[in-house]
């Protein structure tokens, strides 16, 4: 019978008591867990991902759908908590089943509890809430603090998708305290598990956290499958690099196998590689992988992030472990999906008036990245102040188009038809005739006029007629129509006339307005002037 692995994530704010929680769990450990860093130790705080296992009988509920399995194995990604490694918290969660979700029971929701809320959000479906140190309560209050501390989490998350989720208490540190045990703990993770999506077709994407030199053998790139399969001997790719390699062996946790799928942690052991060159980054089928100058994304606005996100601003950009500064250029549409036949409006910022909207965003990112063409991509504001006791994660999105060129913003956004409304405001002149009449104030004196030829505009008396050409060398312009001018067009124009000959410094009491409409697409190169 095999094993179905499941990954669990670990997060919750620094000193939360998470990786005393993972130690209490796992049964096995990994080359990368519990704090081996040496800066870890020194600092007492977790700096990286750890990961580790523990394996249960496979659940009864879980047997109907999946009776190939004998046990399930639960892969602990411990996050560290603190803000400033908030980039290694997101690419961690962006690899997991399921969120444990760890909380100070002394403390409650604190800054980076409440991101990590975000994160969870954003990255999975389901979450279970870890009330930790009950030990530091005296017994005899104990259960009135835990169901007073249960009662404000579920309050937090009512409001949120995991407003069902399980909330557990326990201590970590202290298992000889029946009070204290982590039993229940186990139970409920295992009554929560559920059969996540594991799929070995398509090509490979395999997320590397962690890499390693072992003497004699190669250099072993440990992570998790994203998408496909992999097996002993296949050829594969770390496009950052531009290396093909052949996967000499494998490991599940200690243990040699020769093939895995979607979902499993493995070591990869590759031949003839230098550590040295990566420490995070992707595995892939040879030529599978664009290394990418620019992504198409939907965007939704994270509720708790209280700044507008403006047209051209830039965001710190996740994409699995990689993050990677971008300028966010926005547009929205009616509809939610990209069609190259209909038409986006270009938008200056999202808000809370339009947060709602279906909202897109072109992303050119500072430098080129791989990138999973079916991933997700996350903003966020690392820079704020990590004090500040705010949400830096701005948005997230679905990534829709890949732009593997370096010019795509003049060889393949042309394609892309987002508009941005303009409007130019002069007034008339003089009437040369019922049918013309000379426009000012519309263009300025250096304004091309040949660009503009043939454009409608429209009088604020109702007549509607077409930019003629250019009228002596000052920007103003000739407007013919095809109908005559209204009589009460002509009085007023007339009016104005005969006032401005007896006295030409005069106000003029009437004045008959010019509009000129029309919309520009931005990508377009030939910037051309576009009217319904």
């Amino acid at each position: 019978m095999s094993v179905l692995n499941f990954n669990l994530g670990v997060l919750g704010h620094v000193d939360s008591g998470k990786t005393s929680l993972v130690k209490a769990l796992s049964s096995v450990a990994s080359t990368a867990c519990f704090d081996k860093n040496p800066q870890s130790k020194e600092r007492g705080i977790t700096l990286d991902l750890g990961f580790s296992s523990f394996t249960v009988d496979f659940p009864q509920h879980l047997v109907a759908d999946s009776a190939q399995y004998g046990q399930l194995q639960f892969t602990l990604v411990d996050c560290p908590g603190h803000a400033s490694l908030i980039k290694t918290i997101i690419g961690g969660a962006q690899i997991i089943d399921m969120m444990l979700l760890v909380i100070d029971i002394t403390k409650g929701m604190q800054t980076q509890t409440a991101e990590c809320l975000v994160i969870g959000e954003i990255t999975c479906d389901k979450m279970l809430v870890v009330l930790n140190k009950i030990d530091l309560i005296e017994p005899e209050k104990r259960k009135s603090a835990v169901e007073k501390m249960k009662k404000k989490i579920s309050m937090t998350l009512k409001n949120t998708k995991f407003k069902d989720c399980c909330i557990v208490a326990v201590s970590a540190v202290a298992e000889t305290d029946p009070g204290c045990n982590i039993n229940d703990l186990m139970t409920t993770l295992t009554q929560s598990a559920f059969i996540p999506k594991r799929d070995s077709k398509g090509s490979l994407l395999f997320a590397v956290d962690h890499c390693f030199p072992i003497k004699g053998q190669g250099t072993v790139l440990t992570g998790t499958i994203l998408q496909g399969q992999i097996s002993v001997n296949d050829t594969v790719e770390i496009p950052i690099l531009k290396l093909t390699r052949k996967v000499k062996s494998m490991q599940m946790f200690h243990k040699a196998v020769e093939k895995a799928i979607q979902g499993d942690r493995l070591g990869v052991c590759l031949t003839q590689f230098d550590a040295k060159l990566l420490e995070r980054g992707i595995l892939c089928t040879p030529g599978t992988l664009p290394i990418t100058f620019g992504l198409l994304i939907s965007v939704e606005k994270v509720v708790y992030f209280k700044q507008a996100i403006k047209n051209k601003s830039k965001f710190h950009i996740t994409l699995g472990h990689e993050t990677v500064m971008a300028k966010v250029h926005l547009f929205q549409s009616k509809v939610p999906v990209i069609d190259f036949e209909l038409e986006y409006s270009y938008l200056e910022e999202i808000n809370e008036d339009n947060k709602n909207e279906c909202n897109f965003a072109v992303l050119e990112l500072e430098h080129p990245v791989p990138v999973n063409c079916n991933g997700l991509a996350i903003g966020s504001k690392f820079d704020t102040d990590i004090h500040s006791n705010t949400c830096r994660i701005g948005f997230k999105g679905n990534i829709l188009r890949v732009y593997d060129s370096q010019d795509f913003f003049t060889s393949e956004l042309y394609q892309l038809k987002v508009f941005k409304s303009k409007q130019k405001e002069g007034v008339v002149e003089r009437m040369a005739s019922p049918y013309e009449v000379i426009g000012k104030n519309l263009f300025k004196k250096e304004t091309n006029i040949q660009l503009f030829m043939n454009l409608k505009v429209t009088l604020s008396t109702g007549e509607t007629g077409v930019i003629e050409g250019s009228f002596g060398q000052s920007g103003k312009v000739k407007i013919r129509f095809m109908e005559s001018l209204k009589e009460e067009t002509q009085a007023i124009l007339n009016s104005a006339g005969s006032k401005k000959k007896k006295n030409p410094t005069e106000e003029k009491n009437e004045q008959v307005r010019i509009i000129l409409s029309f919309k520009r697409y931005i990508y377009d190169p030939h910037k051309k002037m576009i009217q319904n």
